[in-house]
């Protein structure tokens, strides 16, 4: 356990959801805490994503029918879900150990995992806002799923039966002749819904912004743009990090770097598979009427976020490297997908456009625990679509990983050493 003569220093690489997390449950065990980033606080994926805090997402990416998509999508530039032909070694083995994955047995095992995780992170915001004076618009109204063709209906049933059957987690069913009535912002030919009611939104720039500030407040240090240039080890242990603010030194490390952490693996001395997933949003007015309820568009895999100032529109799962470019026509077919579902799907007050990384790992497992070979470092990373819906249980986890508490979750399934 940590010394009650010296409060441990742990550094933190990454100012994300995951890394403000980390530094709230760390610093709640009275450890002495650091976070630096190499932009701003919360800059990247966490900043415009669509808000869902979604238990209902025990799913993992390697479904059986992924594999089918990906390979589709190499002919299909549009495709929402799509792999862009490049030569990368690593992408193209992180594609293979991917699609080794894509089968019904060992997708059920990881949504197991995916499900004690997404519980835990749920049970962790409830917790977390009724106590801290946090203001992010967080909502309880459930994630809605909404279906433009009888087919789509009955392969989403399909989909919830699963959920039932297999993780306890079901949905109400809500037929096409009823559905207006119950979100009057859909039009009134869609086939229907299913509305996870267990689920919760957030407005993600204020839950960064108003965390990060409520933790400056009491003790945390965050230094941003602040890049990590060298990791300085001795003895099986990380000495200090060499950064543009100079030389760091702590006790404890833990990696918070999203998409950009298989660039540490080498320094880590530990495999880190990921492969950046790029999204889109873009944020604007809210349109009339504007939706009461988040929801998913699963035929056209569109994103719906309705917040009190604004509405966004987010999607697409693009493995093209670490582009940065935000293609108009990208934000268009956003716009244009809403459009079956809507009576008023957007509108010309554009707030913002918006692209991120996400931190893709080839089992859709998140990579929490300590570097296999190396005593004090510790990975946050690899949490695909769902770092804002996991990020509190892995800051509780991690913060028990630290100080050898005892784990209120199996660690196992997340463990940087299973890709030994």
């Amino acid at each position: 356990m940590i010394s009650a003569s010296r409060p441990e220093h742990v550094l933190i690489v990454g100012s994300g959801i995951v890394g403000i997390a980390c530094a709230h449950y760390l610093s709640k065990q009275g450890l002495k805490v650091t976070v630096i980033d190499r932009s701003t606080i919360a800059g990247a994926c966490s900043h415009g994503n669509c808000g869902y805090i979604c238990p209902s997402h025990v799913l993992p990416l390697t479904e059986p029918e992924a594999l089918g998509t990906a390979f589709k999508s190499l002919f299909q530039p549009n495709a929402p879900f799509r792999v862009k032909p490049r030569f990368s070694p690593a992408m193209w083995n992180w594609m293979w150990q991917f699609a080794r994955r894509c089968n019904h047995r060992q997708m059920i095992t990881a949504g197991v995992a995916l499900k004690a995780i997404l519980d835990s992170a749920m049970s962790e915001y409830r917790a977390l806002l009724k106590s801290e004076p946090i203001h992010c618009e967080w909502k309880e109204t459930g994630l809605l799923y909404v279906l433009q063709s009888e087919k789509g209906m009955r392969g989403f049933a399909e989909t919830d039966r699963m959920l039932t059957d297999h993780f306890g987690v079901s949905a109400k069913r809500i037929d096409g002749s009823e559905l207006a009535q119950f979100e009057p912002a859909l039009k009134d030919n869609l086939a229907g819904a299913f509305h996870y009611e267990g689920d919760a939104s957030v407005r993600p720039d204020l839950l960064n912004s108003q965390w990060a500030e409520l933790l400056k407040q009491r003790g945390v240090t965050f230094l941003e743009n602040c890049e990590l240039q060298n990791i300085e080890k001795t003895g099986g242990r990380i000495a200090r990090l060499h950064t543009s603010h100079g030389v760091l030194e702590a006790d404890r490390f833990v990696i918070a770097t999203g998409a950009w952490s298989t660039r540490l693996g080498k320094a880590l001395e530990c495999r880190i598979p990921i492969e950046p997933g790029k999204g889109y949003s873009v944020t604007m007015s809210r349109p009339d009427p504007c939706p009461r309820y988040p929801m998913l568009l699963p035929e056209h895999k569109v994103g719906v976020s309705p917040f009190d100032g604004g509405y966004r529109l987010g999607s697409m799962m693009e493995f093209c490297g670490y582009d940065e470019s935000i293609p108009q026509n990208r934000i268009a077919q956003l716009r244009t997908s809403a459009e079956p579902y809507l009576r008023s799907p957007s509108t010309n007050e554009t707030q913002q456009t918006w692209y991120g990384w996400r931190p893709m790992t080839w089992d859709s497992l998140p990579i929490i625990g300590r570097a296999p070979r190396l005593e004090n470092a510790f990975l946050a990373t690899g949490h695909n679509m769902l770092g804002l819906s996991m990020a509190t249980a892995t800051g509780k986890l991690v913060a028990e990983l630290v100080t050898h508490a005892s784990p209120h979750i199996d660690p196992l399934p997340y463990s940087p050493a299973r890709f030994i």
